[in-house]
């Protein structure tokens, strides 16, 4: 069976309400999985899986090691793990060094989509106040894959749109409220 396509969605500080603001509007029937990353302390791990599945009717669980993507399904980075895709499209859990002083990293998650994914994959890129995402969105560029980032004039702390934008050649520029509708197209059935 293939491998669903692909959407990672990485975010920090003020990140969280785009991801709240799309999933209401996400199709039922797109043939895609999509990973969440979101800089978190430890004492919110437990809810934040509950809070997404309120939004929308996709599964949504928080990653777990050697779990393979599914079609329809949200996975949520755990707090204080890095979260790898696999070549063969299975989620690695790793509580190595900090990347961009986070943990999960953003950068560590669209790195290792890239190349597990290719061209099969999108990565969005929400507010936040460091860099991290931007080398990530880079390789995502170099795999084939379609690049986004929020529009930093709706973002609560622009510094990380605004980094990737500086630094990287940015296919889509979304609003939140664009952002359903986007991978609504990209991932049709």
């Amino acid at each position: 069976m293939a491998a669903p396509y692909l959407i990672a969605i990485g975010g920090s500080a003020g990140g969280l309400q785009p991801v709240l603001t799309l999933l209401p509007e996400l199709s039922a029937d797109l043939n895609a999985a999509i990973i969440i990353v979101l800089h978190r302390q430890n004492h919110n791990a437990s809810v934040l899986p509950e809070l997404l599945a309120a939004r929308t009717s996709w599964t949504v669980k928080e990653a777990a090691e050697k779990e393979p993507l599914e079609s329809g399904t949200i996975y949520i980075a755990p707090a204080d793990y890095h979260l790898l895709i696999e070549t063969d499209h299975t989620l690695s859990l790793d509580d190595s060094e900090k990347v961009n002083f986070s943990r999960p990293s953003i950068d560590v998650t669209f790195s290792t989509a890239a190349m597990a994914y290719k061209s099969h994959m999108t990565a969005i890129l929400l507010s936040g106040a460091n860099a991290d995402g931007v080398d990530g969105l880079m390789d995502v560029n170099d795999a084939g894959g379609i690049t986004a980032v929020q529009d930093p004039t709706t973002a609560e702390v622009d510094y990380m749109p605004k980094q990737a934008l500086e630094q990287v050649k940015i296919a889509h520029i979304l609003t939140p409220q664009d952002m359903a509708t986007f991978i609504n197209s990209i991932a049709k059935v």
